[in-house]
């Protein structure tokens, strides 16, 4: 990696999208290949950010809108706006601060971070150097022992909250990332995690997939043990299919992230945006909704909300702007988003998140 990092935004960058080149040219090609790479032939990749520009929104003009406010209610916390920033695993690839750099511009933002339970900075260093609202993202690991004691540590940290990642209990095929010869550099590591997740060795004849690493996939029922076993809200991670997320709301889920992990796990699935309004019709509109994956403008956040979603994360473009300009640049890709919002927003009437709906997406 290259120690080009800027300590002020360059002039050229207008919009999320302008940080991509200035982080490739700072990272190492391998851990470019990792981070921007995504599952096989990486069409899905593709049809996350085409999913946002082919949906019209339709503006409303002379509306009061003087009194707007990109401020929301998500669960236990009251945020300034809905833009969360992923729990993107490794962030010290991109940047020697990494997750506590990503964590100080959230908070500049008024905004929530999300920690990785594959994060390069422990849980207790992230506490003691950052503020703001917290949640904590969670890989179950191997035992359910070293799982609890995981949630156990990041309640006593401070973490308001856990999302439970299910859609990637083996990784999908990074083709990119496998022709690059990615593999951790030294000093880059899961720092809170035990030991490397392992699969259960297999018998000839047994498959490595299925028999290997499957059969320590989580379930339904150890999300309902999960549930029991700690009092913070549980909101389930990668969820897709609109019969998942009603089961995840028959189960007592606190919120659903509608992703499908920016394309890195299973090729050609559809947009989260795309199947958003079935996800949002069949929870009867009573969960909180936060969906990912292919956004990349304020107008994006814009009709994530009208279709259905009560927040928005970050993921790739927040690994790319902490790789230019570390705190700074993530602070500022944030701040870019929230003002595109407010622009879309006043130019679509809308002065405040509630007042978003469907009637502002053109429908043919």
């Amino acid at each position: 990696m290259n120690t080009g990092f800027l300590n002020q935004i360059p002039r050229e960058i207008a919009a999320l999208d302008d940080y991509a080149a200035y982080a490739k040219n700072n990272l190492s090609a391998e851990a470019w290949a990792y981070i921007a790479g995504a599952s096989a032939d990486e069409y899905t990749l593709e049809y996350n950010a085409k999913a946002y520009s082919e949906i019209k929104l339709l503006n409303t003009v002379l509306t009061d809108v003087s009194h707007g406010h990109t401020q929301t209610q998500l669960l236990n916390e009251t945020l300034a706006h809905p833009i969360i920033t992923a729990p993107v695993a490794y962030q010290k690839l991109a940047h020697p601060d990494a997750e506590i750099a990503t964590a100080m511009a959230a908070q500049a933002q008024d905004g929530l971070f999300v920690l990785s339970t594959l994060a390069s900075t422990t849980i207790e260093d992230i506490v003691q150097k950052t503020q703001g609202p917290r949640w904590f993202q969670l890989y179950f690991q191997n035992t359910k022992q070293q799982t609890l004691e995981l949630i156990q540590r990041a309640k006593a940290a401070g973490f308001s909250a856990i999302m439970v990642t299910v859609d990637s209990p083996i990784n999908g095929l990074r083709n990119r990332e496998q022709r690059s010869g990615f593999s951790l550099p030294a000093g880059v590591a899961a720092v809170n995690c035990q030991q490397v997740l392992t699969p259960n060795p297999i018998k000839q004849g047994e498959s490595q997939v299925f028999q290997g690493f499957m059969s320590k996939a989580p379930s339904w029922q150890d999300i309902e043990w999960l549930m029991k076993n700690t009092d913070l809200p549980v909101l389930i991670k990668g969820i897709i299919n609109p019969k998942d997320a009603q089961k995840a709301q028959q189960i007592g889920a606190s919120g659903i992230v509608v992703s499908n992990h920016g394309g890195r796990t299973l090729d050609t699935l559809p947009s989260p945006i795309e199947v958003l309004p079935q996800i949002a019709a069949i929870t009867d509109y009573k969960l909180p909704l936060i969906v990912d994956s292919g956004i990349r403008r304020g107008s994006d956040i814009f009709k994530a909300i009208a279709l259905g979603a009560s927040a928005v994360m970050i993921g790739r473009p927040i690994f790319y702007a902490l790789a230019t300009a570390g705190a700074l640049g993530v602070a500022h890709a944030i701040r870019l988003l929230r003002d595109e919002l407010e622009l879309t927003m006043a130019l679509c009437g809308c002065a405040t998140l509630a007042d978003i709906s469907q009637d502002a997406i053109w429908q043919k």
